[in-house]
């Protein structure tokens, strides 16, 4: 394990950079493929600790894999589970823990054994009884095994169909969690979302998946759905898995800074990804970008405007303006992200902490940030809080004149292992 990354400071970043496969679609994928009862061939399959704790679910339930390279073929069971074990660990993986949670409440049929399912420390603090809340009103047996509301759970099925619920405005995965379960119960359901729903995309891309897996959902409103029961998920034969449209955020932000032009590779004008939209943001700071059908090219002038936006749509990629925000002409906010404070830490006060340690002057709100430029660059050492999003976000700070030291660069692991390798590649004096 590497402790710590020293990065100098940096001036240029140019060339062609090819995104890992995107989290959110590999492991929504990775179920969905699970639950066809013919193979499916995924394509440009991320590899990470998050997919690695999803493989190993599907595994423990019976599914086979073979590998070759970026290829991976699933041999999926259509949810006729072969448990080899009663307990499945997830470590801080929510894309796998929240569907798995709906996925065996429908299919697991009120077996006598029941599944548990538990993570690391801090996937027992992310909150899950919003939820477990509307499952359980549908007949689940589910039952928590520590602090109620969070995970450790055990869960024995015994979903029934009918009129759903759910708060959506904690996390867009409890919602895709739900659209992607009730279509193997019995009998129709209907899914009502209350509240201002958080990150939306998400849905729309799980909406789009499970059209892509045969699954019909009829859209009746933006906060209510109809799933007609007794589908059967459709093997694609091959689906191509896009690169991490909010690891391109990363990249976005250092041509901006680095002038460019920088290629990346994997998204594109017709990615099915919300967090996309941060090329329309890296626009309005500064950059000039130019979509391409499986790319996009984005050229800087090192000039970085500050901006003052609401960014519940695409939280994930919100990240990566905080630090742009220190080399901006004017202050930034960073608005209606206070789901931050449920992720793999609570990026809110994590961030504000962080960038105050390199001279930033900061303002934290329940669901904002308020960022001034940095006048008196302070060199620090970030603590990365196990957090992926925060090691590579502040990788950034290497343009600064002062350069920056991240801490625990391996977090990265989760979702872009070679993050750090591809940087120094591409970032230069």
């Amino acid at each position: 394990m590497v402790n710590r990354i020293d990065l100098n400071p940096r001036r240029f970043c140019r060339g062609s950079v090819t995104l890992p496969g995107s989290k959110s679609i590999a492991n929504r994928a990775l179920l969905m493929a699970a639950l066809c009862e013919t193979p499916v061939t995924l394509h440009n399959l991320l590899v990470s600790d998050d997919t690695d704790r999803m493989r190993e679910a599907l595994l423990s339930l019976g599914v086979t894999f073979k590998d070759d390279k970026l290829i991976t073929r699933v041999e999926g069971l259509g949810g006729q589970w072969q448990k080899f074990t009663s307990e499945l660990y997830l470590g801080n993986a929510g894309t796998a823990m929240r569907p798995l949670i709906a996925v065996l409440a429908a299919t697991l049929a009120n077996d006598p054994m029941p599944m548990v399912l538990k993570g690391d420390a801090r996937m027992h603090e992310r909150p899950v009884e919003h939820l477990v809340d509307a499952l359980i009103k549908q007949g689940a047996s589910i039952n928590y095994l520590g602090e109620s509301g969070f995970p450790p759970l055990a869960i024995s099925g015994g979903l029934a169909p009918g009129d759903f619920e759910i708060d959506g405005s904690v996390s867009s995965q409890f919602i895709s969690a739900l659209l992607m379960a009730l279509p193997l119960l019995n009998n129709d359901s209907t899914l009502t979302l209350k509240g201002e729903v958080v990150s939306r995309p998400y849905i729309e891309l799980t909406l789009q998946m499970l059209s892509d897996f045969g699954i019909r959902v009829e859209t009746l409103s933006s906060q209510r759905y109809r799933i007609a029961g007794g589908q059967r998920y459709q093997s694609p034969g091959e689906y191509w898995v896009e690169g991490d449209a909010s690891a391109a955020s990363y990249w976005m932000a250092a041509a901006l800074m680095g002038k460019g032009p920088l290629e990346i590779i994997g998204v594109g004008e017709n990615s099915i990804q919300g967090d996309k939209r941060f090329a329309e943001v890296i626009e309005q700071m500064g950059a000039s970008v130019s979509y391409h059908s499986n790319s996009i090219t984005v050229i800087g002038t090192g000039a970085v405007y500050g901006i003052d936006q609401d960014f519940n749509d695409i939280p994930d990629a919100a990240m990566t303006v905080a630090p742009l925000a220190l080399f901006a002409d004017k202050p930034t906010v960073i608005r209606n992200v206070a789901n931050w404070r449920v992720k793999e830490t609570d990026r809110l006060h994590a961030m504000a902490t962080e960038l105050r340690k390199v001279g930033a002057r900061v303002e934290e709100g329940e669901d904002y940030l308020r960022i001034e430029p940095v006048s008196n660059w302070q060199h620090a050492t970030i603590e990365t809080y196990d957090d992926h999003r925060m090691a590579m976000c502040f990788s950034l700070i290497a343009f600064s004149p002062i350069g920056v030291t991240i801490k625990d660069p391996d977090c990265c692991a989760k979702t872009y292992p070679d993050y750090f390798s591809e940087f120094s590649r591409l970032c230069h004096s």
